[in-house]
């Protein structure tokens, strides 16, 4: 067997459809949609709402870490708009209308922050098979999916907020890896909590891991266990035991999948 996996495609959709090319099947690991695309600033989703002048505002006082100007100066963007959810929901629309549209191989994918996946149903159809909590057989082995990110301690999402990235608290997502079960293949946005896995050497900032997957790691052992999230991390893999731990890669930018054979 030969299956591919990808991660944080944030909108390459280009690059997404060779993905899956000679394989017998395509994992994605979340992050389809490109909400903000610091490299490109008319690009993602803010850029085509508020312009590239804006969204370089935006990066530069999220860089400084300035929250609450950061806070403020997103609120006034989100005000000019009439009727900003719908806005950022049609956005996202066509954005997996052309993600969706680009697989080709059969396709096993779960949700990560950057997403929406309570869209996923209405727009992909049977493209591909959303996973999340679940398991599923490939190739004779047995693969589990858990999506989204871990929420930030204290912080609670605005039930009017115009953008809902998926965050789960760490008992959420602690309680979907443990329903799993025995899997050969686990799969995740996040990595589990190792330092060498969870710190971005370009942001210079620790993203957090899950301690639910490590848990689970040493526990049950499985063969691997592939996550993408952090984007240039300080180590790619790590053994851990008889798993080998594998950031599958920033595909926006690398265009590569990572190649999984038995």
């Amino acid at each position: 067997m030969r299956v591919h996996v990808v991660s944080d495609v944030h909108g390459n959709a280009e690059a997404l459809a060779r993905a899956g090319d000679g394989a017998d099947a395509l994992v994605v690991l979340g992050d389809l949609i490109d909400f903000v695309d610091y490299t490109d600033y008319s690009g993602g989703i803010l850029g085509r709402l508020f312009g590239a002048d804006n969204v370089a505002t935006f990066a530069t006082l999220r860089s400084r870490g300035d929250k609450e100007a950061l806070a403020s100066f997103a609120q006034s963007l989100w005000n000019s708009v009439d009727e900003p959810r719908t806005a950022v929901d049609d956005a996202i629309r066509e954005q997996y209308a052309e993600l969706f549209g680009a697989v080709t191989a059969p396709t096993y994918a779960t949700p990560g922050n950057v997403d929406a996946p309570e869209l996923w149903d209405e727009i992909a159809g049977d493209r591909v098979e959303k996973l999340d909590g679940d398991v599923v057989k490939i190739g004779g082995l047995r693969f589990g999916f858990v999506g989204g990110a871990l929420r930030p301690a204290g912080a609670w999402p605005r039930r009017d907020a115009a953008w809902r990235p998926y965050l789960r608290t760490d008992e959420e997502f602690d309680a979907a890896v443990a329903g799993l079960g025995e899997v050969d293949v686990l799969c995740s946005h996040v990595p589990p909590d190792i330092a060498d896995l969870t710190y971005d050497v370009v942001a210079r900032r620790e993203e957090r891991g899950s301690a639910g997957l490590l848990d689970y790691i040493r526990r049950h052992g499985p063969r691997w266990s592939l996550f993408g999230h952090v984007h240039q991390p300080l180590a790619h893999r790590y053994r851990l035991g008889r798993t080998e731990c594998r950031n599958v890669g920033y595909f926006k930018y690398s265009a590569q999948p990572y190649v999984l054979r038995w």
